[in-house]
């Protein structure tokens, strides 16, 4: 008997390393590898199983990208696990994971970079892009960020410290309801005991509500005026919690410089350039109404705001007061942004973009600087990039790109 890992991707090539590092065989099975993905697994020194059949493996490790109902996965009659249960099981370090609806990427890079700057050996991995099974084994402490697709996967997964940002809306095309979403959410908190700790967002009455059911120690934190100050108070509470736990002394002095030099995350609200009057506010990985409604909080108004990619499910109503208040323009890219565009269509203008990736920014650019004088012009897509872009960093890349470009460029008279 051995191990199937389902799907490849990233997910599933770090899962082989990780199994091979572990002298675990196994073999691999994806509906339709991506050529570099199949070359890197028969690289590994794995076979692929064309046709996997039951009772042929005593463990399944399916790729987050599977859904949980995949009729051929689950006809396989073996018990299915994820990365993270995996890496739990197995590996070396301790977990900080971190969850929520948004503000995951940001608070696990500042809860890691806070707790190296207190002398620990600490990687960031998950969902983050580095799969949580290629730093498990090269750290003290493996700080995660898992989205509701792997932890829709975990049985007996257990971390030091659980973290829950929010609880908001989203993935419903793969959960179904709301009420799914949020209990893959909180299968983070299912295995805590007393030993353990949880932080958590005291404003959400969902998480304060689940907290019921853990014995965990509690370390609460505060929603603060911006989504960067909230995540860094998140990760404050973190690394606390950890070093507590393990009976590290605190050193509050390099905890606070840590905070002040805490880097800034790729694709998330960054302005990236300007041009006269108007600039240019990259927040890619905003895909969640929670994160988009920061974004246009934030933003100087009047905004052309640029949407649209693959509909994950995201509820645009509750933008509509923000919308009417700061957006003078609505730039619909993508698959589904004319869609998502349409509930504010009777309140501000939309003009759809009908060319692809850069290009799609490009014109979006252009035709923005054609509206406004001032304000700024900004990427918070709420939908995911994958129409278009292989993720969000790739699409903030490309919109960074676009703006390099017509910064420059002299305002035509």
């Amino acid at each position: 008997m051995m191990r199937l890992v389902f799907g490849l991707g990233q997910s599933g090539l770090g899962v082989l390393r990780f199994l091979k590092r572990h002298r675990i065989p196994a073999r691999f099975f994806d509906e339709d590898p991506a050529p570099e993905h199949l070359e890197a697994a028969l690289a590994l020194g794995f076979e692929a199983d064309p046709d996997p059949a039951p009772g042929v493996y005593e463990e399944v490790i399916a790729a987050p990208g599977v859904p949980i109902d995949h009729p051929r996965l689950n006809a396989l009659g073996a018990p299915i696990i994820g990365e993270a249960e995996l890496a739990s099981r197995l590996g070396k370090a301790e977990i900080i994971a971190i969850t929520g609806t948004a503000g995951k990427t940001s608070t696990t890079t500042f809860t890691a970079h806070l707790l190296r700057a207190q002398g620990l050996s600490a990687l960031e991995g998950g969902n983050i892009g580095t799969p949580l099974v290629d730093v498990i084994d090269r750290a003290e402490v493996a700080v995660a960020e898992l989205s509701s697709f792997q932890l829709e996967r975990i049985h007996d997964f257990h971390p030091r410290v659980a973290v829950l940002l929010n609880l908001g809306r989203d993935h419903l095309d793969r959960h179904g309801t709301l009420e799914a979403y949020h209990r893959a959410k909180l299968n983070l908190l299912k295995n805590l005991t007393p030993d353990d700790a949880v932080v958590y967002n005291a404003d959400d009455a969902r998480i304060v509500k689940a907290l019921d059911e853990t014995p965990a120690r509690r370390f609460p934190f505060t929603p603060q005026t911006s989504p960067r100050t909230t995540n860094l108070e998140a990760a404050r509470q973190a690394a606390i919690a950890y070093l507590t736990l393990r009976g590290e002394p605190i050193d509050h002095r390099v905890l606070e410089e840590g905070l002040r030099t805490a880097p800034t995350v790729p694709g998330r609200f960054e302005v990236v350039g300007q041009r006269g009057g108007v600039v240019f506010i990259d927040d890619s990985i905003a895909t969640r109404t929670l994160a988009v409604q920061a974004a246009l909080e934030a933003a100087p108004a009047p905004v052309a705001w640029i949407l649209g990619g693959i509909d994950k499910g995201a509820d645009p109503a509750p933008l509509r007061p923000l919308v009417q208040a700061k957006v003078a323009l609505i730039l619909a890219i993508g698959r589904d942004g004319p869609k998502l565009a349409r509930t504010y269509a009777d309140a501000v203008p939309v003009v759809e973009i009908k060319v692809s990736g850069k290009a799609a920014f490009a014109r979006a650019i252009e035709i923005a600087l054609s509206r406004i004088d001032r304000g700024s012009v900004l990427l918070a897509p709420l939908a995911a990039s994958f129409d278009m872009f292989s993720d969000y960093k790739e699409r903030s890349q490309a919109f960074r790109a676009a703006v390099k470009e017509v910064q420059w460029t002299p305002t035509s008279s």
